[in-house]
């Protein structure tokens, strides 16, 4: 089981003494499914990536900014679907997130449907 609260004040402490201003863990990996805590401290960027095929941002502490999609600063509670263009993550305050993505889209291991 996975304590978010701990884990999140944990990377957050971390992102603040940390000479890059971030902290990460990947929390969950369960076959294409990944779940990682990202802390950043105010002002600290992600810069702009590619998508994968799909991917969420759960704000746990803070605000931050997504750049490369049309969204509104994103504070604690705000779970928003990230588009599949390039995109990147600014803080707009100490902050911490969850970040869900799929890596790959397989066929459906169960075969197809019949």
């Amino acid at each position: 089981m996975v304590d978010l609260p701990r884990i999140a004040e944990h990377h957050l402490a971390v992102a603040r003494s940390a000479a890059n201003g971030r902290s990460t863990e990947l929390v969950l990996h369960d076959g294409v499914l990944r779940q990682a805590v990202i802390a950043l401290r105010a002002g600290t960027e992600l810069a702009e990536h590619n998508s994968p095929p799909a991917a969420s941002i759960q704000v746990l502490e803070g605000a931050v900014r997504v750049t490369g999609q049309d969204s509104p600063v994103l504070v604690a509670g705000t779970l928003e679907v990230l588009t599949h263009r390039r995109h990147g993550v600014v803080a707009e305050e100490d902050s911490v997130f969850l970040l869900t993505t799929v890596t790959s889209v397989d066929e459906d291991p169960r075969g197809p449907e019949r």
